[in-house]
């Protein structure tokens, strides 16, 4: 079945497994961006921006259709880091003094940056350690209080292979009078995440990794109910409730996740992922899942102390880690001249597959792995 899929996407040779960096373009994609993007601007004599506009709606909506989520609640962004920046300066909480935001040791180090530099500077970024188990609720428990002004979480740990309990965390955040906010960069599209069950107050996230829809297509989404409480500060004209009104003395905020749009927008990088997304959405994440799990636990089975990402499948995101010792940079040397495309951190090495993956490509790196130990 999954062979099928092998057959949609370029993919240069049978080892790319770093889907959890950079997921592989759809072979349809270069005709849909050309039709979205370029046919309005060259074919017609008219300025295209109705038509280019169109592509963020259907960007929006395609998100909606990943996450359960209400098209309206979904804006564009150029990046997580930018989306995090105008969350944080537009919340009046967080711009208090002494305010206090948790986030974990091992988040990916540019949304620790961002917070410091967007909240003021007697605010606290609160660390859970890292030597702790964020797969563990009872980890969350100790360490949201009641003086927590915003929980951070990731979805998905990138560098531990780990998956946070975010049912967990957002019903203890919400207890304890905390927002919430949720990073998925490195779960979207391969850890079904559902905005109408879970009902965190804020969503960060990117296109660029296993949506296979490039760089510059990232996206947030605010909570309808905290909505009225977020005032961003870098705004333009599509932040505008009407952007074509064009009176410079009347600025009122759009009444929906685009009061965090800003001034003219960047189309192409959202017609390329609007393309992948729903691509991807229509087969459903909990069938994406599924297979990435199944040739998971195919490197699981056949290896034992090299394996140090979780072995629960509840506890785990959808790359694993392998950790080699003093054999590490060997291991990855041979995997390079395999053309088995993978990297490392500090862990270990990391190792995504995706739906065009299949036990074959498994097959091959275990293979490599077992004649270079």
């Amino acid at each position: 079945m999954f062979e099928d899929f092998k057959k949609d996407f370029y993919l240069a040779g049978p080892g790319y497994l770093l889907n959890h960096s950079v997921g592989r373009p759809l072979k349809s994609t270069e005709q849909v961006f050309k039709e979205a993007f370029f046919a309005p601007w060259q074919e017609s004599g008219r300025e295209p921006w109705g038509q280019w506009l169109g592509v963020i709606d259907d960007f929006t909506f395609a998100l909606s259709k990943l996450f359960n989520g209400h098209q309206k609640d979904f804006c564009p962004q150029v990046n997580l880091s930018s989306a995090l920046t105008k969350i944080v300066m537009s919340l009046d909480r967080l711009n208090r003094e002494h305010a206090v935001v948790l986030m974990s040791e091992i988040d990916f180090p540019s949304m620790g940056f961002a917070l410091k530099k967007a909240l003021p500077a007697s605010c606290e970024v609160r660390f859970i350690p890292k030597g702790l188990d964020i797969t563990d609720p009872n980890v969350w428990d100790a360490h949201i209080s009641r003086d927590v002004d915003l929980v951070f979480v990731s979805h998905a740990y990138s560098n531990t292979g780990q998956q946070a309990p975010l049912a967990n965390i957002f019903t203890i955040a919400r207890e304890r009078g905390c927002l919430s906010l949720v990073d998925v960069a490195q779960s979207a599209g391969i850890i079904p995440l559902d905005l109408a069950r879970l009902q965190p107050d804020f969503l960060i996230g990117s296109s660029v990794k296993w949506l296979c829809g490039g760089p510059g297509a990232a996206y947030l989404w605010v909570n309808p109910a905290i909505l009225d409480s977020c005032q961003p500060k870098d705004v333009g004209w599509f932040s505008h409730e009407n952007p074509f009104e064009f009176d410079i003395h009347d600025f009122r905020y759009q009444h929906s996740a685009l009061r965090f749009w800003g001034g003219t927008p960047s189309i192409a990088p959202y017609a390329i992922a609007t393309h992948s997304i729903h691509y991807l959405a229509g087969l459903g994440t909990p069938l994406l899942r599924k297979y990435n799990q199944q040739l998971i636990d195919a490197v699981a089975q056949e290896l034992d102390h090299e394996f140090v990402s979780p072995r629960d499948t509840e506890k785990r995101s959808g790359t694993l880690i392998l950790q080699f010792g003093k054999q590490q940079h060997q291991m990855m040397t041979a995997l390079a001249n395999a053309n088995i495309s993978v990297d490392a951190r500090s862990m270990g090495i990391r190792i995504s597959p995706h739906i065009y993956n299949n036990m074959a490509d498994i097959k091959l790196l275990l293979d490599v792995i077992k004649a270079n130990r």
